[in-house]
């Protein structure tokens, strides 16, 4: 379907942001020819000038926000039209410049008195960036000179093509062929692969992942020269920048402790047998000699067809976050009515699913929405990080609204941990509880446990880049199908298809990002269950995380909702109920 095509009430309405193409070319110009901080450069140690900058900084900051957010939805709209790729380019370039004019701060603060930089935190005046100058006095030791911050600021747009490279043969020159389904010929897609995929028809399920993977296998020398590239563009980062390893590196970029990552690796595998359980009930119920990948998101419920309309779909999700209260309810209306989404999938477009934040404007969130119990909680789940978006940019100043990556995900799994909870308490129909808590344990194995494999792999990619072995096709294969048996067991078919799973994650190209989906659902199961135990006091709780923004770090913004990842126990938690679901499940199917 072409975009032209699709009814206006399922198109976001950018023109929030810039009512025209036009005013954003003008903007653009505007805030280039303001592009000029040399005046800040050799002064900061002034307090008055510090704050000058700072101040600045912001204004610039949410001005050139403005530009790539349009110009990223622009180009995810239709990544055909050269004209939205040329807005994002210039974008990227003003950014590069933006980096390289800043390329003195870092240095220039590293060397000024902690005791200077101490004694602004008690100043009123920057209470607006006391986090910030804590994170500054933490760098102190990873910070590099002035010549080198410059030079990694002008390769600023190379160092992120990689990303780029990925995205525009995933989304654009995959060769993915036809395939025939409900009686038609049809482009095989992404979102189409994933009804497929979750469809009765094991034929069609096996036919189209093996046309999904040959498509990428045919390409499998090129993506694994990209992404070995983006690995060495991490390596060379966290050397430039004096730590260890590129897991040090990311995690001391958002101010998370190493134990955090060690407690959901360890916790994951502590607990493989509930995992190794699950797979070889599968097996059971859906009574084959041999289980396939293309097999784990088969229903393993018969009688249940869900196929929701994108209208019938919201209203669930409104409903089924009900607990949160009136407030949250009616801000989910807002954004239904007031067209903070993109629904349709149409050529051209970006696939997938996210949520994009803008300065002076609501969220937006992308979707290719189709009729599926997934794509219902994907609504849930974007609406989760739009409203944790708006939260935050209405009750923090500019420089602390942007909360991290590390919590990022807590308030989408949040949504979708109770709007599956509501849905198996209002089902009065026992088949439909059973397919409610398949779904549910799918959920915690997609989003908890293929998350911490993938970390995992992550994790062995960079530890073998870091000690100078080459990254071939070979050793990523090989690599990543040693984890994956380690999660999934012997109860399934581990053949070269799921050997070349990576070759199609695009989050690995944001290197160590997809473990925080993992933690992200272990703490939405401990806010969620305490929200339906405490009632308003932990609806409060959770709001004061959710305006918190970056104003702390995020491990202790977490602690404000009532959850500690530094300890154990919360990922104990998260474990058990994978494995009292599982059991639930299996005592209603009679295994």
């Amino acid at each position: 379907m072409k975009r032209s095509e699709v009814d206006e009430k399922y198109k976001w309405k950018i023109e929030d942001i810039f009512a025209s193409d036009e005013e954003w070319e003008n903007f653009f110009e505007d805030t280039e020819k303001s592009l000029d901080f040399a005046n800040y450069a050799g002064k900061l140690s002034e307090s008055e000038t510090l704050l000058k900058f700072f101040k600045a900084n912001d204004e610039f900051d949410k001005a050139l926000s403005r530009l790539a957010v349009y110009a990223h939805m622009r180009h995810d709209e239709d990544a055909s039209i050269s004209k939205y790729t040329a807005y994002y380019a210039k974008v990227s370039t003003l950014n590069s410049k933006y980096a390289t004019q800043l390329s003195f701060f870092e240095p220039e603060m590293a060397k000024q008195d902690e005791s200077y930089l101490t004694s602004l935190l008690s100043d009123k005046r920057f209470a607006d960036y006391d986090y910030e100058l804590r994170k500054i006095i933490a760098r102190k030791p990873h910070t590099i000179s002035e010549a080198e911050e410059k030079l990694i600021g002008m390769s600023d747009e190379i160092l992120g093509s990689f990303y780029e490279t990925f995205s525009m043969i995933d989304n654009l020159d995959l060769p993915l062929p036809e395939i025939e389904w409900e009686g038609k010929k049809v482009n095989l897609s992404h979102g189409l692969y994933g009804i497929i995929l979750h469809s009765e028809n094991r034929e069609k399920r096996r036919e189209a992942y093996e046309k999904y993977y040959a498509a990428y296998t045919s390409l499998i020398n090129t993506i694994t020269s990209v992404y070995y590239g983006n690995v060495r563009k991490d390596v060379f980062l966290s050397k430039a920048y004096k730590f260890k390893s590129c897991l040090e590196h990311a995690l001391f970029s958002e101010d998370v402790d190493r134990s955090v990552y060690d407690n959901l690796i360890k916790a994951v595998n502590k607990n493989l047998s509930a995992m190794h359980r699950y797979i070889a009930d599968r097996k059971k119920i859906l009574g084959f000699d041999e289980l396939y990948f293309y097999d784990v998101y088969a229903p393993l419920v018969d009688g249940v067809n869900v196929k929701y309309t994108y209208e019938q779909a919201y209203d669930i999700v409104v409903k089924g976050l009900a607990p949160l209260g009136k407030q949250y309810r009616e801000l989910l209306k807002k954004g239904f009515d007031e067209r903070w989404i993109d629904v349709v999938e149409t050529e051209g477009k970006g696939g997938g699913a996210y949520s994009i934040g803008c300065p002076d404007c609501h969220p937006y969130v992308l979707l290719n929405y189709q009729p599926t119990m997934h794509e219902l909680f994907t609504i849930a789940h974007e609406m989760g990080h739009a409203l944790h978006t708006w939260f935050s940019q209405n009750n923090q100043p500019y420089a602390k609204s942007q909360y991290t990556i590390f919590v990022a995900e807590v308030a989408s799994t949040v949504n979708e941990t109770l709007l599956l909870k509501h849905m198996l308490k209002e089902s009065k129909d026992e088949n439909f509880k059973k397919y409610l808590l398949n779904y549910y344990l799918d959920s915690i194995r997609a989003t908890l446990h293929r998350q911490a494999m993938f970390a995992e792999f992550e994790y062995e990619a960079h530890t073998l880049a870091e000690k100078e072995q080459p990254l071939t096709k070979e050793v990523l294969c090989d690599l990543y199908t040693g984890i994956g048996k380690k999660y999934y067991g012997e109860d399934i078919v581990h053949d070269y298809n799921v050997s070349c799973e990576w070759m199609r994650i695009p989050h690995f190209y944001r290197a160590f990002y997809v473990y925080k989906y993992a933690t992200g659902l272990t703490a939405a199961i401990n806010i969620a269950n305490r929200i339906l135990e405490k009632g308003e006091i932990a609806v409060n709780d959770y709001f004061k995380f959710l305006s918190s923004g970056c104003s702390n770090d995020p491990v202790s913004l977490l602690k404000l909702a009532g959850v500690d990842l530094s300890k154990t126990q919360p990922f104990e938690v998260a474990m058990r109920e994978f494995e009292e679901t599982l059991t639930e499940f299996e005592k209603l199917m009679g295994i």
